[in-house]
This record gives structure tokens, C-alpha cells and sequence, in this order.
């Protein structure tokens, strides 16, 4: 659907820099008809989709159709936003991904049942153990020239991400769009995703809904209307051997559009 340009409705922001800032990839366009290109781009943003800090030291790529690297052109970086082009050959689906990038190293300490970190999650108990940590983010966002396909939506078995059980180019207004959360291959249970929408800068309403995984991983969101939509998903957990930090932080955003 080629409604949306790359530089479109970026919202200028005022007052401080939260520090809960989410990442996202945003192509220009998810339905490419017969173009054999795309620009992409990608920052941090404490709004889904409104640039802060631009999406530096990233490993970009992209998979194409048939499952293997595609070619990415020379990435600007901008104050605000990275900006670089991809070429698309074949018809298809390709998935645009900014790669698993580490990030900022911090603090976190233990809430319940769960890890929250100091600076983001509010007003914390100050006595509480802390644990060093550092963040470990991920966004993502398939685009189709022509006809949909499936072999670029396999996924990789690391970290945090999100399968789609619908394909994101063919999700519609009035549909409902499934996904699994992964981590390391495996469904990650009971974890919390939000699915936040792109018109919310205008008319308030930000979250478009909030959900939790069930026992295999699985959740939904009924779409109810035509919008840019951006899911998210967190899990904080023991980091990999060998890892500057004993605990990572870990965000997958994924980017779609609903006709």
C-alpha cells in the first residue's frame, strides 16, 4: 500500500529525552507493486514511530524471498533517524531488519516476578539488589513486491523476536492478526506485547491494546481500523557467556500496515 513516504508525519518533540526509548524500522512503503527498491528508516523513539536518536552501530540487512542476504545501500545518519535503501530484485517478501544491537549497559533489580530497570520503569525500591544489565534491541518489517511469501518470515532461533502466524502485508482492517514471541527458537509464555498505532500522536490513543502470550507463545490483535501499527515485546533475562553483562535487557519491535 504506498501511502505512507519515508519523512511523512515525522512529529517535532519537545522537552527532555525519555529513557525508555523504543526502537523501529519504518519502510516507505510495505506494498511495493513492481518497484525494485525501498527506503527505510530506523530510529529510537519514546513514541512509536517519531524519531529521537538515530539508529547508529546497527547490523542492517535483509533476507530475501528466498531466504538469503539481500543488498543494502550506503546508510545515512542523520541527528534524529538513519535513512538507507534496499534494492528488491524478485517479487516477493523481504524481510528489513536492523540486526540484533547492543546498547546502553545499566541497572536493573528484581519487582515480583520481574526485572524492571532504574531510569526507565518508574520509581523503584532503593534498596532493592541491583544487577548490571545491558540493552539488546531489535526491529523488524516485511515489505511485498507482488505476491506475498513465507520464506523470509522463518525465524532466526536467536534472542527475542516475533514470528507472524498472519502474514504482515496481507493484515486488513476488521481482521485479526496472529504471532508467536520466541526467544532463542523456543515460545516465550506469559510475556506482556503492546501494539501500538501510528494516528495515536493525533487523536490520543496511543495503545491500540495489551496482551499476554499464552503457554506456546501465541497471541493476537483484532485490527479494527487502516493504520501504521508497531508491536513490542520486552523480556529481561541471564545474557549469553561470555557477555559484557550478567543480565540483558531485550526489545523486538515489528512494523505493519493494515489496509
Amino acid at each position: 500500500m504506498n501511502i505512507r513516504y519515508l519523512l511523512s508525519g515525522i512529529a517535532l518533540l519537545c522537552g527532555g529525552i525519555a529513557q525508555a526509548h523504543m526502537p523501529y524500522l519504518l519502510p516507505a512503503t510495505f506494498d511495493l507493486g513492481k518497484r525494485t527498491h525501498i527506503a527505510v528508516q530506523s530510529a529510537f523513539g519514546e513514541d512509536a514511530f517519531d524519531p529521537e536518536v538515530a539508529m547508529r552501530d546497527a547490523p542492517f540487512h535483509i533476507v530475501t524471498p528466498a531466504g538469503t542476504p539481500g543488498t543494502l545501500g550506503q546508510i545515512a545518519y542523520l541527528r534524529d533517524l538513519s535513512i538507507f535503501e534496499a534494492d528488491l530484485p524478485s517479487d516477493g517478501t523481504y524481510r528489513i531488519s536492523t540486526g540484533q544491537r547492543l546498547g546502553r549497559k545499566g541497572k536493573m533489580v528484581r519487582v515480583g516476578k520481574d526485572w524492571a530497570m532504574r531510569g526507565e520503569d518508574g520509581d523503584l525500591p532503593k534498596d532493592a539488589p541491583a544487577v548490571d544489565v545491558q540493552s539488546a534491541t531489535l526491529a523488524e518489517a516485511y515489505v511485498t513486491r507482488g505476491t506475498t511469501t513465507d520464506a523470509a518470515l522463518k525465524p532466526t532461533g536467536q534472542a527475542l523476536e516475533i514470528q507472524p502466524v498472519t502474514h504482515p502485508n496481507a493484515i486488513t482492517a476488521g481482521s485479526s492478526a496472529a504471532f508467536i514471541l520466541l526467544f532463542d527458537g523456543k515460545p516465550l509464555a506469559d510475556t506482556e506485547v503492546t501494539l501500538f498505532r501510528a494516528a495515536g500522536r493525533h487523536d490520543g490513543r496511543k495503545i491500540a491494546g495489551t496482551v499476554r502470550t499464552d503457554a506456546a507463545g501465541r497471541f493476537a490483535f483484532p485490527i479494527t481500523q487502516s493504520d501504521l501499527y508497531l508491536l513490542l515485546a520486552r523480556h529481561r533475562t541471564t545474557a549469553p557467556a561470555g557477555a559484557d553483562t550478567p543480565y540483558r535487557s531485550y526489545t523486538y519491535t515489528l512494523a505493519f500496515d493494515a489496509a
